[in-house]
């Protein structure tokens, strides 16, 4: 692939990025894609033939994106292995930076696979890789805490209903809760 093609692609996610997540995937058509990214119609439709692979697009990208921004952030706690434990809560506060964004608006998978899910097969199996990317990536996180393996799905389940309250709320404080839950059943497992 060409820079120059690779650079085109970029502007196109870039600007779906924005619209589809900032009005939603149905409120957005192609025009407005293309309109945004300065790209012709025929060539947004070549490298994208149709509005569910550029969602698809989108959203893989995404994926990459936070998982990798998650990872880096919880990695970045320091200490020696016996830190595992602020690992885990750490996903918590990468939850909390991410919910105080002034375009915070939940979780693009769930508002896509809502908007979308019943549909297109490509946007709810997005969606759901997204998911259970997020779930392995925590049962790393409990596995190397030495916690016991059920844990990361308790886990997980509450990153997920915080990142749905803060989305409803408007605020970052669902994932300050999540976090002192999380507490309570990593006690309660240690114990």
């Amino acid at each position: 692939m060409t820079v120059d093609l690779e650079a085109t692609k970029e502007r196109v996610l870039d600007a779906a990025e924005e619209l589809y997540y900032g009005r939603g995937v149905q409120a957005v058509g192609m025009d407005a894609v293309r309109t945004a990214s300065g790209v012709s119609l025929k060539r947004l439709y070549q490298l994208y033939p149709s509005k569910s692979a550029l969602v698809e697009a989108y959203l893989r990208r995404r994926d990459a994106r936070l998982l990798d921004g998650l990872a880096r952030y919880v990695e970045a706690v320091p200490g020696p292995p016996e830190k595992r434990l602020a690992r885990l809560s750490a996903v918590f506060d990468w939850l909390y930076e991410w919910f105080g964004e002034p375009d915070y608006r939940g979780c693009a998978f769930i508002n896509s696979y809502g908007e979308l899910g019943a549909t297109t097969p490509e946007v709810a199996a997005a969606a759901r890789a997204h998911k259970e990317a997020f779930r392995q990536y925590v049962t790393g996180l409990v596995a190397a805490a030495g916690l016991p393996a059920p844990l990361a799905a308790h886990l997980a389940l509450l990153a997920e209903g915080a990142i749905t309250t803060a989305a409803i709320s408007g605020s970052p404080e669902p994932a300050r809760e999540a976090r002192e839950a999380a507490r309570v059943l990593m006690d309660a497992a240690r114990a």
